[in-house]
């Protein structure tokens, strides 16, 4: 297994705990989108936290959004993923150059900019969960964890990290979320606190080879730590050409119409893989037959 989730808990069920290792997705997500470093870290800490945010999911066609705008030169991100920890990703500009913030540390927040972040959770209900914070800093990880704590009452401390070469690949990517249920004490929550506050960030742990196991044993050991599962994540996109057929046929007889008759083909590209669905007219036509 390469990029995977760990599930745990900790304090005698009083703290559940996730960790992840996702280089291989985050890479995937560089290559399609051509993203420049800031825009993969940006983008591949909004993956690894939509991965990690997923496997709470329930139900087996539950999905989670996380949409961030700014007003940064980013623009914005939108991740989505399943319960399988399945997800896809883009970047409105994937091109973003931007100075460090200090040297060797990209600048994801002046990338991002002010703005706001959604969460939208569609979990079978007549309307989809959504949630929408102010960015607090634009660096995601805090802003997740305003967000756990603004809008699901949930005390919860997250770590982020994509690590990127000097040729733009990514050397490593990964992070937490540590989250404190009702029942935890006062005292676990300082000593909790305390610990957190020493250990390194999640690039540099991972850089020096440390497992998602590692990082939850190094938060959680002396909490009774215990293991839950191990789950894969991958990047994944469901779009297919026969759901853009769909997508075409759902416009309208006359949209379709008008598409033939003034540019007698169609292009349709999917923003989350970045795959190019091509029609000419002869097949435009017979989707035309198909709307009526």
């Amino acid at each position: 297994m390469s990029d995977y989730i760990v599930r745990a808990t900790a304090g005698n069920g009083s703290i559940r705990a996730f960790a992840a290792t996702t280089r291989d997705l985050v890479q995937h997500a560089r290559e399609i989108h051509h993203t420049s470093p800031v825009a993969s870290a940006a983008l591949g800490r909004m993956l690894t936290a939509a991965a990690m945010m997923g496997s709470m999911l329930k139900g087996d066609k539950d999905l989670l959004t996380l949409q961030v705008r700014g007003d940064g030169p980013l623009q914005g991100i939108v991740v989505t993923s399943d319960s399988k920890a399945q997800v896809k990703g883009y970047v409105f500009n994937p091109n973003v150059e931007i100075p460090d913030l200090i040297p060797g540390k990209l600048n994801v927040s002046g990338a991002i900019g002010a703005g706001h972040l959604s969460v939208i959770k569609d979990i079978g209900m007549r309307e989809p969960y959504a949630g929408k914070i102010e960015l607090v800093t634009g660096e995601i990880a805090e802003d997740l964890t305003y967000y756990f704590a603004q809008s699901e009452q949930t005390p919860s401390a997250i770590g982020l990290g994509v690590l990127v070469e000097t040729d733009t690949s990514i050397r490593r990517a990964g992070g937490f979320i540590i989250q404190l249920l009702p029942d935890a004490t006062d005292e676990m929550i300082d000593r909790l606190e305390k610990k957190l506050a020493t250990i390194p960030y999640v690039s540099d742990l991972l850089d020096m080879g440390q497992t998602p196991e590692d990082i939850l044993n190094m938060i959680l050991g002396d909490f009774d730590l215990n293991i839950l599962d191990k789950i894969p994540t991958t990047f994944y996109c469901n779009c297919t050409r026969e759901r853009v057929e769909k997508a075409l046929i759902s416009i309208g007889k006359d949209e379709l119409e008008k598409i033939i008759r003034e540019d007698k083909k169609a292009n349709l590209h999917c923003h989350f893989c970045s795959k190019e669905y091509d029609f000419n007219e002869e097949q435009l036509v017979a989707l035309l037959d198909e709307a009526q």
